[in-house]
């Protein structure tokens, strides 16, 4: 019987190599805290007068933190990085369309070329001999003991945006390949994004960048934030979430509901607690990057969801596939085609693993009612607008938004499908309304607290944006300092607990 690699196998494999000799320089870790020290002072005061060396510094740094995980990965990522800033050269000097198309798409072949194989050669071997076994004749696939490159799928869409946008005549090609190596391999973002486009990016390498005070206090707020989300919510999550998933079977349909929710908070404070911290840095070292998400829990419907959660890769398919498939121009049907697509597809982006698939193609069945009624533009401002308190419609909104997302999540956490579905219809029992056997109501008081805090800050970028409107310093100081001591008690130090979205 041939058995596919589920997500969760590829996620705790990643790291492997590097975790026998070294310590992963995770965001939460001390050493990426040494090392950010480290950088930041070396950055602002010894390589801060010429902006090519600043520049240089920061293109080493970033080089020296991604081979941390594996020097392999840096022969990757410098593959990569050359052929882009070749083709981008090429099509300067071009002025014939089609040589200049031809180039363009080779650098997006040679990206998707290498983005395939390092992430999906057993998938699709896997998968290939399944259909032979199907049909009665089992063959025995070729795999090979791949090591999937750490922020493989972010890097390579950021460095895909470069040459598309070049073509495309909206950005100059870069003639400074400090400056573009630097741009591709930017430590903060690096190995889950967010997913940054060259247009905002690359311009920031080429101004002289001075120390900004308030700029690099409320990225510091961002930060802390970011970690509580992490550490707080996400890892407390985590080991609840590893017990009922991989016990399903024995727990009643309250606890599984409960398992579900507690997911969708894992993957929430994990990911956006990870974009929070890269954003925070990336400020402290003078540069903008695009917000990730704007509290999508609080939304009303399954587009505005999809506005608020992973920005930069929502928008990134919007505008390199979306938009070039004909985007809402043209019949209902191809419309209808076109969202199908661009959901199966960022579906699949996040792993290999036909549970990803079966993931995004329900989201697009959620997004088929809006897109048919054209409702899916309706709810583009923050819910309860100049309010506090939500009216009941938009609790109703909000709850059946969250419940649909939460179902699609067990797709996106389960091994594979037929687990999803069994998991699904374990919570659909009787026993759904018995008392659930796990409870962590430490987990839910935090869930609580953070809850209450991004709802009151919903119109700003992040929940320690509270801050600004304290002019009392002692009761500023009180808020970090809760914040530090929760991290701190509040923490799950006895596992550690990659983030999530490193295997993508």
């Amino acid at each position: 019987m041939i058995r596919s690699t589920t997500p969760w196998e590829i996620y705790f494999s990643t790291f492997a190599p590097c975790s026998n000799t070294l310590t992963n320089m995770l965001f939460n870790s001390v050493e990426f805290a040494f090392f950010l020290v480290v950088v930041f002072v070396l950055y602002w005061f010894v390589f801060n007068r010429k902006l090519k060396v600043q520049n240089s510094f920061l293109f080493v740094a970033s080089y020296f933190f991604y081979g941390w995980w594996d020097w392999r990965f840096l022969l990757l990522i410098g593959f990569s990085s050359t052929v882009d800033y070749l083709m981008g050269i090429g099509m300067l000097h071009q002025k014939n369309e089609n040589k200049r198309k031809a180039l363009m798409v080779t650098s997006v072949l040679i990206n998707l070329t290498l983005l395939c194989f390092f992430k999906y050669f057993n998938f699709f071997a896997d998968s290939f001999a399944q259909a032979f076994t199907f049909f009665g004749k089992p063959i025995e696939p070729s795999r090979l003991s791949i090591i999937l490159p750490v922020g493989i799928s972010f890097y390579t869409f950021q460095s895909i945006s470069y040459t598309v946008d070049v073509y495309r005549r909206k950005l100059q090609p870069s003639t400074d390949v400090i400056s573009f190596y630097a741009f591709v391999s930017f430590f903060p973002q690096l190995v889950a994004g967010p997913i940054e486009r060259a247009t905002n990016m690359l311009p920031q390498f080429y101004k002289k960048r001075t120390f900004d005070y308030t700029k690099a206090l409320d990225g510091l707020r961002q930060i802390l934030w970011g970690l509580f989300k992490k550490i707080v919510i996400a890892d407390n999550c985590a080991g609840y979430v590893n017990e009922i998933f991989s016990n399903y079977s024995s727990y009643s349909g309250s606890t599984l509901f409960i398992g579900a929710v507690l997911f969708a908070f894992q993957i929430y404070g994990d990911f956006s607690g990870y974009s929070d911290i890269a954003i925070g840095t990336a400020r402290l070292f003078g540069f903008n990057l695009m917000r990730n998400f704007a509290f999508p829990y609080f939304s009303r419907d399954i587009a505005e969801f999809w506005r608020r959660w992973h920005i930069s890769l929502s928008t990134w398919f919007r505008d390199y596939l979306y938009i070039p498939l004909g985007g809402s121009r043209g019949a209902k049907t191809q419309v209808i085609r076109n969202t199908f697509i661009i959901f199966v597809v960022s579906g699949f982006w996040h792993g290999a693993n036909w549970t990803f698939v079966a993931w995004g193609f329900l989201h697009a069945l959620y997004f088929l009612p809006l897109l048919l009624f054209n409702r899916n533009r309706k709810n583009t401002n923050s819910v309860a607008q100049g309010r506090y308190l939500p009216g009941f419609k938009e609790v109703f909104q909000m709850g059946s938004t969250f419940l649909l997302t939460t179902l699609a999540w067990i797709f996106f956490r389960a091994e594979n499908i037929s687990t999803a579905f069994h998991y699904i219809i374990n919570i659909f029992q009787p026993s759904l309304f018995s008392k659930p056997e796990i409870l962590p109501v430490n987990v839910l008081l935090m869930l609580g607290l953070m809850l209450v805090l991004e709802w009151n800050q919903r119109e700003k970028l992040h929940a320690l944006q509270v801050c600004e409107k304290i002019n009392l310093k002692p009761v500023r100081w009180t808020v970090y300092a809760s914040m530090v001591l929760l991290i701190y008690f509040m923490g799950d130090y006895s596992t550690v607990y990659e983030f999530i979205y490193f295997q993508f």
